[in-house]
């Protein structure tokens, strides 16, 4: 399980607006048995958010809000096969987590 992953998201209940979650936890950190992950919501749904909070991430040429501020733990096992890495635009997450820690 790669860094910057994406998989179809496990809850069924939150699959219709947000379809993905993208891995941001370190590779270092496999031996653990969840993985923090940032959901990918629609654009529709997401609507208008801040940039520098929500990036618009592609993900099989569809462009997803990556919602920083719902970063949360799942179950490595509930992950199933990726669907594609965003490991490309890695800068823009990375950058997402820091306005959620540090307000900047």
């Amino acid at each position: 399980m790669a860094q910057y992953d994406v998989y179809v998201n496990p809850s069924a209940s939150a699959q219709q607006g947000m379809p993905f979650v993208v891995v941001i936890q370190s590779d270092l950190l496999d031996a653990l048995a969840t993985r923090i992950v940032i959901p990918l919501a629609d654009m529709s749904f997401a609507g208008k958010v801040p940039s520098a909070l929500c990036p618009a991430i592609a993900v099989k040429g569809q462009r997803y809000h990556a919602l920083a501020h719902y970063a949360a733990p799942l179950s490595a096992k509930s992950l199933r096969r990726p669907v594609a890495n965003v490991a490309a635009q890695a800068s823009e997450l990375v950058a997402a987590l820091d306005v959620v820690l540090s307000g900047l």
